[in-house]
This record gives structure tokens, sequence and C-alpha cells, in this order.
């Protein structure tokens, strides 16, 4: 090495003014590269991260889509960049880049491998339960985390020893200290968070299921989606939330343990996309609606029965479904365990199974299940596969699943618990064809109606599922009721189904949907829901169940189930029975039900808004802290 490269490299004191530029640039350009190196590696970890993607396709798939690649490499410059201002060391800068660039890209690898879900900004709060679940893990050293270590380790060596100090002037640092933390949230506001951007690098090429959330995730790499994710990272609290009166507040009510004698089987299944059409008038004076519908109705007048008032349309299906299993209106997303109803009836000698024929990486099943309490699950993946083909379960899955939820009755002994068991069907799945006749019964003749061929065939297929999971349905209830064992049902649909890109057919046909109006909001979010009982159960509970159990939000369905069992239950529950006696309705939107009418939260009397709040910081409280008293 000559004289003069080594001056250029060192950049002492003795180095001329062309040499110490030359140092600097030097410097400049090997630390920029080292950092793109590791926004690389990181990049090349998430393209591998997935087992049943294809990885060399993943990994072509982001050069493909370039700002892909820039906004993966872009944050292991900027820790690089505000690490070197801050430390003036070449070596400290590089850590400070490769540690968290390299390290959580790592953990996002061996996370996805091990649980199938990707890391989030939001785990970063669990990281003392991860290290207590990782504990229990095997990590293999695949090929590529070993180059991932080794190529940070030849960098670091070499920022090491070939990369000395460079920026000496106190005001230098310091102003591209102020610079970088100036530019890092805006940075992540103006293009992390432009959605705009995000839907611009759609990069559904090498994976298999644009509805899998980690596909998703590594469609993009690894470090643009993290970033994204920090806006979910902390869930905010309520308006004026403080956690020991909050926690006062449900001490104030006394949870009640179910007595033996009214432990009963209980089985809760949502129906997917499961409405009741012949509500429309213009759908009911078809014959052929109202007679698909009319042994729903006769099982209807055996239960106890009325409509759930959902936040959702058309799709969301989870927040109905967790909104019965933990009793919340508002939720984050599902991190670590959580307070639920599930757990309760564990805590009172409850078994707890989950059934669905369809994928566990499906809004993350497989993992919240764990949160929210259930001793199993079961998918596609683990036993749904062997029964039914997955590509078919959209179409016709309903026999399948309410078999498998009677011989999980079948097998239960008399030394075992009750069962809670909780199961989400995967037919009737939209969207319904508007190209083809898919059904097997014309129920709506556009002949008769008039409604385009589109509208009739989206609502012939749609409603031809329908037919199939009454039938399933009203199959089941009669198997249990020839059971000894007390069974109480609570079934009910999701959310209303798509008909048509923009509500097409609702419109077509004539459905209000004007949301300012209790008709229009019922058309849009109401469904149906029955709470039936077989005779041993009736006889154990001492209830006949049946009647108008009234309309409201799925987070009071299991409040619900409660009072006709004779149930007092645990504390939070006592709560929310008391803010649905005061509206039945708490809807993500901010709207109310009170004395029949809608009322917006702007609007809410000043008492009932004050009962609302210490409602919500409550649920807060439970969701985020119950868990850890």
């Amino acid at each position: 090495m000559t004289g003069r490269v080594q001056s250029i490299i060192r950049g002492g004191a003795d180095a001329s003014p062309l040499e110490r530029k030359l140092h600097q640039l030097y410097l400049a350009l090997f630390l920029v590269g080292f950092a793109a190196a590791n926004g690389y590696l990181a990049l090349r970890l998430a393209a591998c991260s997935y087992a049943p993607l294809y990885h060399p396709a993943v990994w072509a798939s982001y050069f493909d889509h370039p700002p892909i690649v820039l906004l993966n490499v872009l944050p292991a410059i900027a820790f690089m960049a505000l690490g070197y201002f801050l430390t003036r060391r070449a070596w400290a800068a590089y850590l400070i880049s490769a540690v968290p660039t390299i390290g959580l890209a790592l953990v996002n690898y061996y996370k996805i491998q091990l649980r199938g879900d990707p890391l989030l900004a939001a785990d970063l709060r669990l990281v003392r339960t991860a290290g207590g679940i990782l504990g229990h893990y095997r990590l293999d050293l695949s090929r590529v985390v070993l180059v991932a270590a080794g190529c940070a380790g030849l960098m670091l060596l070499y920022a090491i020893f070939l990369m000395p100090n460079g920026f000496r002037g106190k005001r230098l640092r310091l102003g591209g200290t102020l610079v970088c933390l100036a530019l890092l949230p805006l940075l992540y506001a103006q293009v992390y968070m432009d959605n705009d951007i995000y839907y611009a690098t759609v990069n559904n090429d090498a994976i298999e299921n644009k509805w899998s959330d980690v596909e998703v995730f590594v469609s993009r790499g690894f470090w643009y989606p993290f970033v994204r994710s920090i806006s979910k990272a902390f869930p905010t609290p309520p308006e004026g939330y403080g956690a020991r009166e909050a926690e006062a507040l449900l001490a104030s009510y006394d949870g009640a343990d179910i007595s033996p004698e009214k432990r009963v089987h209980v089985v809760g299944v949502m129906l997917e996309a499961f409405a009741d059409l012949s509500d429309f008038p213009m759908l009911a004076e078809q014959s052929g609606v109202a007679a698909l519908y009319e042994p729903l109705h006769e099982l209807e007048a055996q239960s106890v029965s009325g409509d759930l008032l959902t936040n959702i349309f058309a799709g969301g299906t989870v927040d109905s479904e967790w909104a019965f299993l933990t009793g919340y209106s508002h939720h984050s997303d599902f991190r670590g365990d959580v307070d639920s109803y599930v757990r309760y009836f564990k805590s009172q000698g409850y078994d707890a199974a989950y059934r669905h024929p369809g994928y566990g990486w499906f809004y993350n099943r497989r993992n919240v299940n764990g949160y929210l309490g259930f001793d199993e699950s079961v998918f596609t993946e683990n036993g749904f596969g062997a029964l039914v083909d997955p590509e078919q379960a959209p179409k016709r899955s309903d026999a399948v699943l309410f078999d498998r939820l009677l011989s999980d009755l079948d097998a239960r002994t008399a030394e075992q618990p009750p069962l809670f068991s909780f199961s989400v069907s995967y037919q009737n799945h939209g969207p319904y064809a508007d190209d083809r006749k898919e059904y097997k019964t014309e129920t709506i003749s556009q002949r008769a109606t008039g409604w385009s061929e589109r509208s009739c065939n989206i609502l012939n297929n749609y409603l031809d599922g329908v037919a199939d999971t009454i039938t399933e349905l009203t199959r089941f209830v009669g198997e249990l009721e020839l059971l000894d064992d007390p069974v109480v049902l609570v079934a009910y649909g999701d959310h209303k189904p798509w008909l048509g890109n923009n509500e097409s057919v609702y419109h077509e046909i004539g459905v209000d949907l004007d949301l300012e109006t209790l008709d229009g909001f019922y058309n849009y979010y109401s469904t149906p829901y029955l709470i039936w009982a077989n005779s041993a159960a009736k006889a154990a509970l001492g209830n006949g169940f049946t009647g108008d159990g009234g309309d409201f939000s799925p987070c009071f369905l299991m409040p619900k189930l409660f009072d006709l069992c004779g149930w007092d239950g645990p504390a939070f529950l006592q709560l929310a029975r008391d803010m649905r006696a005061r509206s039945p309705l708490v809807h993500e939107l901010g709207l109310f039900l009170i004395d029949g009418q809608l009322v917006e939260k702007s609007a809410l009397p000043e008492e009932f808004l004050a009962s609302y709040l210490q409602y919500r910081r409550a649920e807060y409280w439970r969701e985020t802290s119950g868990l850890r008293q």
C-alpha cells in the first residue's frame, strides 16, 4: 500500500488538505456502502423467511420494484449517519447501523419460521415474553443466516482496522446529528406512512395468497413494513384514562363463578357472511327467498334471537369474532396474551377449543387464539385439510365443520370438564361470481325482477350457499337435541355479504344504505344471531330459551348468553351488562342507540358520556393490564 493511499485511509494530521478531503470521501462512501449492505442482508433474510414461498422468486421480485429495495435500505443508512455524527467512530457507527438493521431482520426471520407471524413494532413491547418463548425452540443456523453474520463480521473488522475517525469539528457533528434527527420523523411521516407509495409497491407476483398477512409483509421486505407498523405499536388510551381508576371500577364488581350444576357445554359458531336477506322487502316478496329462509325463521322461533349490530360490512370478520370472545368494543392488534371470556371459561374448569376449516395464518388466528386462551385450534393445516379440499372449503364446508363439532361433543366422557367451543365457518365466503351460474337452484329470476344478469348471478350464488348453511345448521341443532349432555348453541353472522363492488347489488335492488337513518344503519350493519339450548340444557338452567333477545353490538353477545344461562360472570362482563342497558349499540363510528334512536358521541348527554368513558377506560385497562394483575 503506497504512502499516499495510507495517508488517505488514515487521514491523520500530517495528511495534506487534498488527502483529508479524500479521506472524508473514502469514509462517506464506505459507510454508506456498508449501511446499504446491511439493508441488503436484511432484505435477503426477509426473502428467505417464509418457507412456503419460493425464495429466489421473492428475492428477484424486490428488484422488480426498486422502491421496495430503497425503502428497506434507507433505515440502515439513517442509522449509520446518525451513529457516525454521534460517535465520530466508524466501527461504532457501523454497529449502530448493523445491530438494529440485521438484528431485527434476524428476529423477524426466526419469528416467521417458528410462528408464521412477522415481527411488528408492537412486538418490541413483549421482549421478555419472546425470550421465554424462544427458549423452547431450536434456532437453526441456515445458510442465509450464516452468510449475514459472516458479512456483518467482516464489515465490522474492516471498519475497526481500516476506517479511522473522521469529522472532528463538534459544530459539524452537532449539525449532522440535528439534521438526522429532523429527517427521521419527516421520512417516517412523508414516505413510509404514505399510502400512495404503499399501494404503488404492491408485490404479489412471488406470493401465493394476497390475503395472507405474513406473505404480504414478506412481499415488501422487512424494514419497510416494520416501520409502517410503528403507528400501531402502542394502543391509544381512551380520553381521561387512568389505570388506577379503571382498575378500581372493575374491582367494584364482584366476579362470580359458574355453579357446578349449571356448567353446560357452550358451542359458538360464527357463520361467514351470513345475513337474512328476507329483511329487505324487495327480496322478501320473492317466493324463493321466503322459502329459503323459512327454516331459519323456524329455528329462531325455537331460540332467543335478534340482530347483531356489527362494526363491519362485507369483510373484517375478526372484529365480530373477537368482540364475542373478548367483549371488547374497541381493541388493538393482539400481539400477546390478553384477558378474554375464553380465559374466564378456562378459569371455571372448561376446556376451550377452536375450529375453522380455513388457514390459520388468516388474520394470524393460529397465534391470536393462543393469546385469547384456547387450548387447541384446528385449521386446514392441522385437521380440516384432510376432510375438505381447501379450494372447495369456501363453497362447501359447513357439513364437515358441524360434523366435527358433533364429534367433539360425542367424544367427551362424564369425567371430562365441560367444553367451550368456538368455530368460524368458511362456507360462502365472497366474492360471489357475477358472470356465471354456480348455484343449484335459481332463487332470484331476472325475468321476474328486471334486475341485471350480474346482480341476479351474485344473489343466486350467494343464496345458494346460505340455503346450504341453513340446512346444515338445522341438522346440527337436531343432532344436539338428541344428546344427553346439556348444550347451548350461539350462532351468528359476522357481517353483511359483499354484493358487488361499491354495493352495486344493494343499490340496484333498492336497499337503503343511508347510515344517517336507523333503517339504513340496520340494512348495512345488522346480522342475525340466535341462542338455542337442547332439552338437557333447558332443564339444567331452568330457562326455555325462546323469545326476542333484542339487538346489540357483538361485544354484548356473551353477556346475553350469560343472562340466559343465569350466570353472573366476571367483573368486566357485569360492567358490559350495565353499558348495554344504557346503549345496546357501541359502534366504532361513534354511534349509540338510545331510546331507539341513533345518537352520535358528540350529542350524548353529559351523564351518559361520563359512564361510557368509564366503560372504555375499564375495557382498555382489562386489555392492556388485566392479565398482569
